[in-house]
């Protein structure tokens, strides 16, 4: 999930997870985009009720054009769906749906790490995650790791009621993850992490399209450094983007800036954010929004 701020008074708010996910939603803030604090004392927001491992991992919330708040998480680390709950408030939401998105594929691993997109042409919104279909990109496949060759897949809904098919989004010739896509003067950036282990790459590349379903660009060059990296989430501060990520062997987090997308500044020691935080997405909320969040 991606957020472009026009403003430095602007206040963003982080959702993510803690540990495995068990608890729930948590959620911080920052009025400067570099330090963050913690709400609730960083007690859940939202506990996980669906799926048989009741988990809510890599939580994607997105300000809906009809003033919802749309929530979508990885349920489960194996799994053919996903979570879906919305909200006026961030504090009191419905009831926590279970979205089969990958139930007429056969032999599938896995639903991770799904984010919603808004297109602004088309009004209508782009859910996306990635999963290891069983058989399918043999080429990209590791007899060591033959369960894990993710990608990028996708459906599109205008009410988060009915919908369309299942497809394929993004296919880079690797084993990718953890998409997040952002408009950008209606163009799209797709964030995204190359998961390939021989030779190893576990980092964050970049890839463009016109259209928000496609078709996307070949994956640029790696934007993170000598690290494994994986969950990008960026903000527009103005013309300087910035993306965080989960420096997940680390057990921190890094973040990296740049003004056109090609040439990257680390920035990951001018960044404070909650001990424990785990992939997340960033919006922009109002100040009166904070203020009821903050009395919870």
């Amino acid at each position: 999930m991606n957020v472009q701020a026009q403003s430095k008074k602007e206040t963003y708010l982080f959702a993510y997870f803690k540990d495995n996910g068990e608890d729930g939603l948590h959620l911080a803030y920052s009025t400067d985009a570099y330090n963050w604090t913690t709400l609730k004392n960083d007690k859940s927001f939202l506990t996980p009720t669906i799926s048989n491992d009741k988990l809510m991992r890599d939580p994607c919330i997105l300000r809906g054009a009809d003033g919802l708040f749309h929530m979508v998480w990885t349920v489960s680390w194996k799994s053919n769906g996903i979570g879906y709950a919305s909200s006026k408030d961030l504090i009191n939401w419905s009831a926590q749906q279970f979205l089969p998105v990958m139930e007429k594929e056969e032999g599938v691993g896995n639903s991770w790490a799904p984010e919603i997109t808004f297109d602004n042409k088309s009004k209508t919104y782009m859910i996306y995650w990635s999963s290891t279909i069983k058989g399918k990109f043999s080429e990209t496949l590791l007899k060591k790791d033959d369960k894990n060759n993710n990608r990028i897949y996708y459906v599109t809904t205008k009410d988060f009621k009915s919908f369309s098919p299942t497809k394929l989004l993004y296919e880079p010739g690797f084993n990718v993850i953890d998409a997040s896509i952002v408009n950008d003067n209606d163009k799209f950036v797709m964030f995204l992490k190359d998961e390939t282990k021989e030779p190893v790459q576990k980092n964050i590349k970049i890839a463009h399209s016109d259209n928000l379903t496609g078709p996307y660009s070949k994956a640029s060059e790696p934007i993170t450094g000598n690290y494994w990296a994986e969950g990008p989430t960026s903000l527009k501060l103005g013309n300087e983007w910035i993306v965080y990520f989960d420096k997940y062997t680390e057990h921190k987090y890094g973040a990296i800036k740049s003004n056109d997308l090609n040439t990257w500044t680390d920035v990951s020691d001018k960044i404070s954010l909650p001990k424990g935080l785990r992939h997340g997405t960033i919006i922009t909320i109002t100040k009166k929004e904070l203020k009821k969040l903050q009395k919870q």
